[in-house]
């Protein structure tokens, strides 16, 4: 497996590691619940380095990502953030990803760490124009600092003013512990927070510093078993869950991030007929009504007939009710509409409901 910069800080706090896509990362510290609701109430410090880091450049960088993305990144302003699906010719996604714009000619794309190596190569395949792209994620480490507390506990650290950081924007250059380092306000939790890039060789000295300052405002080290339920919590969705090769963005729900006025994107002739033509199925959520816990993959029936799947399903923490989400029939998408999850060879009640299951509390403005 492979390690992060981190790996013996994980070791040396008790982490829970396990293989996670060929990385060796912590599932859990103290425990998933307890994570989760420090990460809801205070905050909570996540490794994700795994992730993937592919810079863009060049003068034709702009006019390469809007052919390769769904979303439009024309108008987006430097030092602003742009999330978008980026799709197969047949509408599939290849990935989901974050497009950091440091100028028109540059910039960093963020994508899912099991899909680097294949993001790359679908970039590379369709690489036109006056464009490099680079493969720099072995020099990256990122850390994910989220929840209520966070901007007061790194503010201690930073020497920018965190508070005129409006969500999806980003500081390119900032001073944290003697090191310069880019910080965003993102994450994957449902909470405010920030995402911080630094060089690999500096990451074990912040995540102590970041710990050090968090400790009178209940900062917590979080694992990736956290970072899923409350991602799950947020309907925040999963590359091999709600999002694949087999489910288009429009089917998963994300057509505000598919901008079909745009011209000759890859994947839009696809998506511009099954949005004129309707939808056939569509990810929803659940709520079991029957005591159950939803698991990826179970199936999902309506009168004894398969209309679809769990793509994720967990116990939630912060409602404490079992919950999923799944692709199934839009005939059967309503909310309130009861379903069937297949668990253990019994049909176990559920019911549609609204999504996301808990309301995101990002920063305004």
């Amino acid at each position: 497996m492979k390690k992060t910069p981190l790996y013996e800080k994980h070791c040396d706090l008790g982490g829970k590691i396990i293989d996670f896509h060929g990385w060796a990362l912590p599932v859990q510290y103290s425990g998933i619940i307890d994570e989760h609701k420090q990460v809801r109430k205070a905050a909570g410090l996540f490794d994700v380095s795994h992730m993937g880091e592919i810079t863009v450049e060049g003068p034709g960088a702009t006019e390469f990502i809007q052919k390769i993305v769904t979303n439009d990144i024309s108008k987006t302003r430097d030092f602003r953030i742009v999330y978008s699906p980026m799709c197969y010719p047949d509408g599939g996604v290849v990935d989901d990803l974050l497009i950091y714009k440091f100028s028109s000619e540059f910039y960093l794309l963020i994508v899912n760490a099991s899909n680097t190596d294949k993001d790359y190569d679908w970039l590379s395949q369709n690489l036109e124009g006056k464009v490099q792209i680079k493969n720099l994620s072995d020099h990256y480490a990122q850390l994910a600092l989220q929840g209520p507390e966070s901007e007061k506990i790194l503010q201690k650290l930073v020497d920018a003013r965190l508070s005129e950081i409006k969500f999806f924007n980003f500081i390119p250059e900032a001073g944290i512990c003697g090191k310069r380092a880019i910080i965003s306000r993102t994450g994957y939790t449902g909470e405010d927070g920030f995402e911080i890039y630094i060089k690999s060789e500096y990451a074990a000295t912040l995540w102590d510093n970041l710990l050090e300052a968090g400790k009178d405002y209940g900062l917590v080290p979080a694992g990736l078993g956290a970072r899923d339920t409350l991602r799950f919590e947020a309907a925040l969705p999963l590359y091999g869950n709600e999002l694949s090769q087999d489910i288009t963005p429009l089917e998963a729900g994300l057509d505000r991030f598919v901008k079909l006025e745009k011209e000759n994107f890859i994947g839009r002739d696809v998506l511009l007929n099954q949005k004129s033509s309707g939808l056939k199925r569509k990810i929803v959520g659940f709520e079991m009504v029957d005591r159950g816990i939803p698991r990826s993959g179970y199936d999902v029936l309506a009168d004894g007939e398969k209309i679809g799947y769990v793509t994720s399903g967990n116990f939630s923490p912060s409602l404490e009710k079992n919950l999923g989400m799944a692709l199934v029939d839009i005939a059967c998408s309503g909310i309130g509409f009861e379903i069937d999850i297949a668990i253990r060879n019994r049909a176990l009640k559920a019911r549609i409901a609204e999504l996301p299951f808990y309301s995101k509390k990002y920063a305004k403005g």
